[in-house]
């Protein structure tokens, strides 16, 4: 648990290291409990551990010190596959997650990522963080603007 003034207390040490050297245009992906967060982690990014963690609750945090790019496709989500768009499946944490992103400053938008181009995109991210999360197509991928600062 990390114990600092202003810091969320489920931000880990671990995870706060990557928020730090992340640079602009760096992605991070909040991967739900299905995610195959080890396998897509052989192929670089770093693996962050946030077990029983769930993303609304863990997003909420790391908005507080992550600059969300407004710009240029802030935040994706893993796109219901064929069969689950047929039976008009709800998901209901993409509320959550919109909400969550225009507290942030963004429109509260994201793009619709197909399942296997997800998967790519995940590889080349700065660092995936395997959460607890339960809810279907609960993966979220969020991009990191310039950190704006002052020069004294």
């Amino acid at each position: 648990m990390v114990i600092l003034k202003g810091i969320p207390s489920i931000l880990t040490p671990e995870l706060l290291y990557v928020l730090a050297r992340m640079g602009h245009g760096d992605e991070l992906v909040l991967a739900d409990a299905n995610f195959p967060t080890a396998s897509i982690c052989k192929c670089g990014p770093a693996e962050i551990r946030a077990d029983g963690v769930g993303i609304p609750e863990l997003l909420k945090a790391i908005m507080k010190l992550f600059p969300l790019d407004t710009y240029d496709d802030p935040a994706a989500v893993m796109d219901l596959v064929q069969s689950d768009k047929l039976k008009g499946l709800k998901v209901p944490v993409w509320d959550q997650y919109s909400a969550l992103l225009k507290q942030a400053g963004s429109d509260g938008s994201f793009t619709f990522v197909e399942r296997f181009a997800f998967y790519e995109r995940a590889k080349n991210a700065f660092a995936v963080v395997a959460t607890g999360e339960t809810a279907l197509y609960g993966n979220l991928i969020i991009k990191k603007e310039v950190t704006p600062y002052k020069i004294e």
